[in-house]
């Protein structure tokens, strides 16, 4: 009896160490997934996926695409052809109680996840446009890249790169020749219904890569990297843009740009008047990572002013990440380190361009 006693007992205590502890705050679970869009593996879903539990009990906002797992280096992660990502497609929006965010980072370079191998059309080399740069060379191709999009049912794109840095080699050494171009890209997205995300603000080195723990562009970064996002901004309609995790300290000492509400609040929403969406590049990069917890990267990125995290699961991998990111968000709430505020604003800015332009683009899919 003494033994089934301490049995219990210990079954008790091991039990109560895997129940996740409740955190009361003004928000469900389900209003914080909004603010997620998570990384999986694999490229079939069916309903015992994680992904779809993410999706239907957790209400995650989105998920990112690709077609490497920087983890095992090895491709197929989520991407093996045009019709099995229809089929994942419409998978991903028929469990969704809200239209989800569907997105990949395609330019045409050799990291863009829909590649001529996979039986998607030929893609240039970001360089292409260096060399042949003539608006309706540019337009053609920008157009029957988001016109493939439509068919395979991505409504998203975390693209074009605007930062003057990057396109030095592309596009031009200006502010002007980068806004013209990117005038050109846009044109197309938006009229082919392509959400696209413009990045990254206020801008990576030229030689900054994925795996890459520092970026620190202080020496270089001067204010015409922000002319292009100011022009576009001011001209024309722009959903979301997504930031830059690089370390400038003529705006910011202390903290890289995804984690600085100098750069986020200070600059982008009240400086440049940018009413949309703020997306974080992948926040499991290295170069976030590797110098702070998942707890201050996500109470830093949030407090700054982003609206959307995103967690490519890639660099790393956790089969519950959007489980274990939304409590920490409630945590934080909870602890009276994020403000119930500035989730309210963030989900008002979801909300609407969910309703303004991610719906219309899952509906026209017909699923």
């Amino acid at each position: 009896m003494k033994y089934l006693l301490l049995f219990f007992l210990l079954s008790g205590m091991l039990s109560c160490t895997k129940t996740p502890e409740t955190y009361h705050t003004p928000f469900t679970d389900q209003e914080l997934g909004q603010l997620l869009v998570i990384g999986f593996r694999g490229t079939e879903l069916d309903k015992e996926h994680p992904v779809i539990n993410d999706l239907k009990e957790w209400n995650i906002g989105g998920v990112i695409l690709y077609d490497y797992d920087y983890l095992t280096r090895e491709p197929n992660r989520n991407i093996t052809s045009p019709d099995q990502l229809l089929k994942m497609a419409g998978a991903l929006i028929s469990n969704s109680p809200v239209p989800p965010i569907i997105a990949v980072k395609q330019n045409g370079g050799q990291d863009s996840p829909l590649k001529h191998a996979y039986g998607f059309p030929s893609t240039k080399e970001p360089s292409y446009f260096g060399m042949h740069s003539e608006p309706d060379t540019v337009q053609k191709y920008v157009r029957n890249l988001a016109q493939e999009f439509l068919v395979v049912g991505v409504n998203t794109n975390m693209h074009p790169r605007v930062d003057l840095g990057s396109q030095t080699a592309l596009f031009g050494n200006t502010p002007e020749m980068v806004v013209e171009a990117m005038n050109g890209i846009l044109d197309e997205y938006d009229q082919e219904g392509i959400f696209s995300v413009p990045g990254y603000f206020p801008g990576y080195s030229p030689g900054y890569t994925s795996s890459d723990e520092n970026d620190d562009i202080t020496n270089q970064w001067s204010s015409d990297y922000l002319s292009p996002y100011e022009t576009l901004i001011q001209e024309r309609s722009i959903g979301g843009i997504m930031t830059a995790h690089s370390f400038n300290a003529q705006i910011d000492s202390i903290w890289p740009g995804t984690l600085s509400k100098k750069v986020v609040t200070g600059l982008l929403r009240d400086s440049l008047n940018f009413d949309g969406v703020i997306f974080s590049d992948d926040l499991q990069k290295p170069i976030i990572t590797s110098k702070y917890d998942q707890e201050t990267a996500i109470s830093q990125a949030i407090n700054a002013g982003i609206d959307i995290l995103v967690l490519g699961n890639n660099f790393v991998y956790d089969e519950h990440l959007a489980e274990h990111t939304i409590r920490t968000i409630q945590k934080l709430i909870s602890e009276g380190k994020i403000k119930p505020e500035r989730i309210e604003a963030s989900l008002a800015r979801v909300k609407q361009l969910k309703d303004d332009v991610i719906a219309e683009l899952c509906t026209c899919l017909n699923f």
